[in-house]
């Protein structure tokens, strides 16, 4: 079962990859509201407080490497790069 949450929480948070990537190439998420950026920080955050005093490491790194990915589309949400 330990090898099928990690699976899972690879898998999961991988998601964010195609988003990053995509904003990366073009300099901006502005298809990304800020609606939905905060709902993923947030629930990023707080599910991280959660699972973090249960040392379910498979969660955690999933959350620990959404947050990363998410860093990156908040960067160009923030900080759009001029064509």
């Amino acid at each position: 079962m330990e090898i099928v949450g990690w699976i899972g929480s690879f898998l999961f948070s991988i998601c964010g990859i195609p988003q990053a990537i995509q904003s990366y190439r073009d300099g901006h998420t502005r298809g990304l509201t800020w609606g939905f950026l905060a709902a993923w920080l947030g629930g990023e955050i707080l599910t991280l407080a959660y699972v973090l005093p249960k040392a379910d490491w498979p969660l955690i790194t999933n959350y620990a490497v959404n947050l990363f990915f998410l860093g990156v589309l908040l960067y160009y949400k923030l900080f759009e790069r001029a064509k």
